[in-house]
């Protein structure tokens, strides 16, 4: 791959900390930090279990003019007073929000930040007569 070009990759947002023992070889710990779920779909349901816990998702799409991005910090700073150098590793137009047992509704925050772009721009954008 280009080391310019992006990815279009299946994001997942889980409730969850998830706490990664240290390892000597970086691959282990990578493939360790990906949720590969294999969804069940029952009676309206998007369902799949994680360590053990069941989590129930909703696929939402990014706001109408949003892309989703995951950043890679390529350079960590040397103090607090330096910036953090990222660059973009991939993009994505939609994903998935799980919950830990009921599935997500309108008054989960992740579902509520979807409609803010449209909701400011009804406040804040140009009035018809």
């Amino acid at each position: 791959m280009d080391t310019n070009e992006t990815l279009s990759l299946s994001v997942n947002i889980v409730p969850s900390r998830l706490r990664v023992p240290i390892l000597k070889n970086k691959q282990d710990v990578s493939k360790q930090l990906f949720f590969n779920p294999t969804v069940k779909e029952r009676k309206h349901e998007t369902t799949v279990s994680f360590r053990g816990r069941g989590l129930k998702g909703q696929d939402l799409l990014c706001p109408k003019g949003y892309t989703g991005v995951v950043l890679k910090e390529i350079q960590k700073p040397a103090s607090d007073q330096e910036d953090r150098v990222v660059k973009v590793s991939s993009v994505f137009h939609h994903f998935t929000y799980w919950n830990l047992e009921t599935p997500p509704t309108s008054d989960d925050g992740v579902v509520m930040a979807m409609t803010w772009p449209q909701l400011a721009e009804a406040m804040h954008g140009p009035v018809d007569d």
